[in-house]
């Protein structure tokens, strides 16, 4: 937590939506609307959005998100000795497997939007031109497409 940057709130709202999502998506065997997240969640389509937008573009994807409840990181986990080299364990062909698959299982919108982003180097305005959408849609889009990869990767871990 000392190591976390984001604030405490934020990372409560995070993973509440993850956790939504990764619920929805295990009930209903697909990835759910903006729709079905909110209303399972409790809240209006623009309460959860708001929630996105509280979220903003701060998602990173860390392997400490897959800790246990317990205090072990994932390195330390998959480390037993120190023999291992840790890049081979963030190498893991397993796990880039399952993220390419992750990704491949993002909604049209989003995985074209993380696509803009991450492989062309494009800003969050630019996406928006694209996608006819606001700087700050985009951002939600971000924050909705990272939110469903970490619910993903929770189920490869388990």
């Amino acid at each position: 937590r000392e190591a976390d940057w984001l604030p405490r709130h934020v990372r409560q709202k995070s993973r509440q939506i993850e956790a939504t999502i990764s619920k929805l998506e295990q009930r209903n065997g697909k990835p759910p609307s903006e729709h079905e997240i909110s209303a399972e969640m409790g809240l209006e389509i623009d309460q959860y959005q708001a929630m996105l937008g509280d979220v903003k573009c701060s998602q990173l994807l860390y392997y400490e998100d897959f800790a246990d409840d317990d205090s072990a990181s994932f390195l330390e986990r998959y480390l037993v000795d120190g023999s291992n080299d840790p890049l081979a364990v963030l190498e893991d062909e397993g796990f880039r497997g399952s993220l390419v698959s992750a990704i491949h299982h993002l909604p049209e919108r989003e995985r074209s939007m993380m696509g803009m982003y991450y492989e062309q180097d494009m800003n969050l305005k630019e996406i928006g031109v694209v996608l006819g959408v606001s700087e700050s849609r985009v951002c939600q889009l971000h924050s909705q497409a990272v939110a469903r990869l970490r619910a993903q990767l929770k189920i490869w871990k388990s």
